[in-house]
């Protein structure tokens, strides 16, 4: 899946993956007479994921009730999304194998949102690059200094697990746990949504950032996952 004209997506070029690619975006038009009509906005999204992927990209019959809860969210369509498990309080954490569009299909779900409301996609390793050049600022640039005028600035931060824990002057840090938990606070204390796409299980999450995040994230986030079986769509 892909990514309208005029965004870029801010991950490192990973073996497989698409980065810059660009289609022309949905316009606010198009997305009111598509809102709430989700056979046409699941057409929608197969038709993007062609032009951006080419004709072997398909949405799966086994997709479509992730979509469903997906657009719901974005729709903001309160009884589909209440009989779906969907709360939009919450971001969202969308895991599943790799290759199975996460990253694509984030990248286009959110232009079915105002142009202003959008998420900005960010890639984790990107993060932790950023970490390693400018220090401990980088985790309150992606958490207490995520508003401007007051306004919180959403993330969907890409690949969670595939950064590395990182040393500065020999104090390592799990750059990637201390930004969620930052943003947990401040999801608590001033409502800042987050959206997450990972590879990794609950369990494995746990290992990897410890109980303590894993603990907070189905508080903040509504847990979509692929199904395990879910066939790489770059293929």
């Amino acid at each position: 899946m892909t990514k309208p004209k005029h965004d870029q997506v801010t991950s490192t070029p990973q073996q497989g993956k698409t980065t810059t690619n660009h289609f022309n975006p949905i316009n606010p038009n198009e997305a009111e007479k598509l809102s709430y009509d989700y056979n046409k906005a699941i057409a929608w999204l197969q038709a993007q994921g062609k032009k951006q992927f080419g004709n072997h990209f398909t949405i799966c019959d086994n997709d479509v009730l992730l979509l469903r809860k997906m657009l719901s969210y974005f729709f903001k369509d309160s009884e589909t999304a209440l009989a779906l498990g969907i709360n939009f309080n919450k971001g969202i954490m969308l895991s599943g194998p790799i290759g199975c569009g996460k990253t694509s299909l984030m990248l286009l779900l959110r232009h079915f949102m105002p142009h202003q409301n959008q998420f900005i996609v960010k890639s984790c390793r990107d993060i932790s690059f950023e970490f390693i050049k400018e220090g401990y600022t980088t985790i309150n640039k992606y958490s207490h200094s995520s508003f401007k005028n007051h306004e919180p600035i959403v993330y969907c931060f890409d690949d969670l697990g595939t950064e590395n824990n990182l040393k500065l002057y020999g104090n390592e840090c799990n750059v990637m746990a201390e930004i969620l938990l930052s943003r947990y606070d401040l999801f608590v204390s001033r409502k800042l949504i987050t959206h997450l796409t990972t590879n990794l299980s609950a369990s494995e999450i746990e290992a990897a950032y410890g109980n303590r995040l894993r603990s907070r994230l189905r508080e903040q986030f509504n847990l979509i996952a692929f199904n395990n079986n879910t066939l790489d769509k770059r293929i």
